[in-house]
């Protein structure tokens, strides 16, 4: 979210972290979850529905994003880690997706971050 929006306090080195992916040519992984919450971010924050709509299509472009979908197992895994860690919803999702796959959970949220802490790599851009 972050490295969409310019006014973030993040943006900058949400950016550099996903154009080092990009050279790398690292797969992100995102759970379905992303799109909706993408377009909501923008559009709340901005305002116009067509800036939410854009970014989700410039998210959609990425070629080394791979999304998976939110099934019924992962969403009943996602609701364990909730309830255990305390963890919003949606953050939960991201959590279970990152341990399903065996793969690091990148976040600027510390709440998520350290909610998680001890279930999966955590790796802060």
């Amino acid at each position: 979210m972050s490295a969409l929006v310019a006014s973030e306090l993040n943006h900058p080195a949400s950016r550099r972290w996903l154009a080092e992916r990009d050279r790398a040519g690292e797969i992100l992984v995102a759970p379905t979850l992303l799109i909706p919450e993408v377009a909501a971010a923008i559009a709340r924050r901005s305002g116009r529905s067509t800036l939410g709509k854009r970014a989700v299509a410039a998210l959609l472009r990425l070629p080394n994003l791979r999304i998976v979908d939110l099934d019924a197992e992962l969403a009943e895994e996602a609701g364990q880690i909730a309830a255990n860690r305390r963890l919003r919803g949606a953050d939960a999702v991201y959590v279970a997706l990152a341990r399903r796959l065996e793969i690091a959970l990148v976040s600027w949220d510390q709440e998520q971050v350290e909610r998680a802490r001890g279930l999966v790599e955590i790796v802060e851009p």
